[in-house]
């Protein structure tokens, strides 16, 4: 790997005091920012720089910083997660980017995820999915089953293991035209599905987390893909497929 330089950079950001005031593109300039930074590294200069020159710093989502817990999504050049493949905005380097660019960042734009400030939204939407459904019936009577006394074919075990993956970011909504959540609840659906321990309330999860989609305002899906190409997981469109299977055979009973 190359020795890390500085560069100097434009930034045109999303500004937006709440969620019903109008909100407008505003250009910053930064310079000295290091190749090996993390963007959202550069993101704490440019406060940084913003607190110095007495200015309201721009609010942002973050937690773990480690590409797990999803909060730092952001739109990066017309891309959630920006112009890389595979990781959330947090793993996201400057290296990415070159001396001079102009780098457009944005907050995640449906619907069903409104604007807090700035480049945050809120995802409570993806929660009430969540609590529609998403759990499992657990014997607490004093005769609990080890869960791994539960023989589970590999190959079910290792998709199950795959759609838990799903960090619930929205990339998939932000990259998809209609602003659908399909991959995601797909995912959360297909966790459960896939798992005996998940069959008892199998019916009514998929029913109550579809109902609940619709009602959050999320687009259908049509099919095109772009949600598998800029997940951060690599979250397959094999768990759509499966949660239409599982909502089609719950209505019919």
């Amino acid at each position: 790997m190359s020795a890390a330089k500085n560069m100097n950079i434009s930034l045109q950001i999303w500004r937006q005091k709440n969620s019903k005031e109008k909100g407008k593109m505003e250009t910053y300039k930064l310079n000295d920012v290091s190749t090996a930074s993390s963007f959202l590294e550069m993101l704490d200069q440019l406060n940084e720089q913003l607190v110095n020159e007495r200015k309201e710093p721009i609010a942002f989502d973050h937690d773990c910083r480690e590409g797990i817990c999803g909060m730092c999504s952001l739109y990066i050049n017309g891309r959630a997660h920006g112009p890389d493949t595979g990781i959330t905005t947090c793993q996201l380097h400057m290296r990415m980017f070159n001396d001079g660019d102009t780098i457009v960042i944005e907050p995640w734009r449906s619907a069903a995820f409104p604007v807090i400030k700035d480049l945050i939204v809120d995802r409570t939407s993806f929660d009430r999915i969540q609590q529609a459904g998403g759990f499992v019936s657990v014997n607490t009577s004093g005769n609990t089953i080890d869960a791994n006394a539960t023989p589970i074919n590999k190959q079910d075990a290792d998709k199950a293991f795959e759609a838990a993956a799903c960090i619930g970011c929205g990339a998939c909504v932000a990259t998809c035209k209609n602003g659908s959540a399909m991959l995601f609840v797909g995912a959360k659906v297909s966790q459960y599905a896939l798992l005996p321990q998940g069959r008892i309330e199998a019916t009514d999860r998929v029913l109550n987390m579809v109902r609940q989609m619709d009602e959050e305002g999320f687009g259908n899906c049509t099919n095109t893909g772009a949600c598998e190409v800029e997940c951060p997981k690599g979250i397959s469109l094999e768990n759509i497929a499966r949660m239409n299977r599982e909502y089609l055979s719950a209505s019919l009973k």
